[in-house]
């Protein structure tokens, strides 16, 4: 299995993915604004993988920086949690695990450092093992609504990469190929960065999964030929009424998937779900800098003193959404309701 990320000799270790697919390399990030960096830079990225960093990034400088009396183990907690929360705004996974890791520092009120430091790092691989358990039900859930020999158009990566390892959307992919449905992957390049040639591509070769990249703008054309049967797509933030944030670029897959009747569907674990985020108009939208789409590689793709916009992400509005699928079920419309009621004892 790929592991995207892991604590080692007090450490947490990553796989650089912004060295895929050329190289496989693992970075160590021995303090937690080490972590910050690779979080910003994409040395990791995915909603559910980008919460799990930020909580062993959190234990880990508690780990350096706690040691003293409970009032400035306090004040390292919220000074390292508020750094690494500020890394990037959208993925609902990264503020709640952070809040995950303030609340265990809290039952921690009569520990020594020592205890304290083992119960944040505790609880930041608890999320990583629960991540992976999530995505593996979620496969198996979201199997059934992938028809044998079906061509499946995914965006950007939502696979093990993103997670904490099988992942969401790709991870019913792999579902599905272990039992035997022959799932074949169209993956949309995804620009600027590259995630779907660079990262899906990679998983699916590593899994023996038939894929195919094609360019971003190939899609409609493909769906108006009958070639792809359904588009299934991760999240990093889904607000209260269904409405989704993904990578951009998801929104307009969206809509040519309903003018074609293709079914749309959404693979995320309830930790990206926010219901305190009443609609997608409410979702804060991460605007990255211009060289990502000026540049490939570093390689000038523009005249020098062009203009680039890079929202890193869109919004897909709940009613082009055919079912999100979670580990605790698959929810359809009214998403409004069923969301509520996947949550309250979330």
């Amino acid at each position: 299995m790929i592991r995207t990320i892991d604590w080692q000799d007090d450490s947490v270790v990553m796989l650089d993915q912004k060295a895929l697919p050329e190289r496989e390399i693992y970075v160590p990030c021995r303090d937690y604004d080490e972590v910050c960096a690779a979080i910003r830079d994409m040395t990791i990225r995915g909603a559910p993988a980008i919460g799990i960093a930020a909580a062993m990034g959190a234990a880990l400088g508690f780990l350096r920086h706690g040691r003293g009396s409970k009032d400035h183990q306090r004040e390292t907690v919220e000074r390292v949690c508020g750094e690494l929360a500020a890394t990037r705004p959208t993925a609902a996974n990264l503020f709640r695990a952070l809040e995950r890791v303030k609340e265990r520092f809290r039952k921690c009120a009569e520990d020594d450092f020592e205890s304290t430091a083992a119960a944040l790092k505790e609880e930041a691989m608890h999320m990583l093992e629960e991540d992976i358990k999530a995505n593996r039900v979620m496969g198996r859930l979201g199997c059934g609504l992938v028809p044998p020999g079906s061509a499946v158009l995914t965006h950007c990566n939502a696979g093990a990469l993103a997670t904490g390892g099988y992942g969401t959307a790709l991870g019913i992919v792999r579902a599905a190929h272990e039992a035997g449905r022959n799932p074949r992957v169209f993956a949309d390049e995804t620009r600027p960065l590259l995630q779907g040639s660079r990262l899906t591509a990679w998983e699916m070769v590593k899994e023996g999964i038939p894929v195919t990249v094609i360019t971003d703008s190939a899609a409609g054309s493909l769906m108006a030929s009958g070639e792809v049967d359904l588009v299934l797509v991760g999240a990093d933030r889904i607000a209260a009424n269904g409405d989704t944030a993904n990578k951009i670029g998801t929104y307009p897959l969206a809509l040519l998937a309903h003018e074609h009747g293709i079914p749309f569907y959404v693979a995320a674990p309830t930790s990206t779900i926010d219901t305190a985020t009443s609609t997608g108009k409410d979702i804060p939208i991460e605007e990255r800098g211009a060289l990502e789409v000026l540049t490939i590689a570093g390689r000038p793709t523009a005249p020098a003193v062009a203009k680039a916009r890079n929202p890193a992400f869109d919004v897909t509005p709940h009613r082009l959404i055919t079912a999100i699928i979670t580990e605790r079920g698959i929810l359809r419309e009214p998403f409004d309701r069923s969301i509520v009621e996947l949550m309250e004892n979330y």
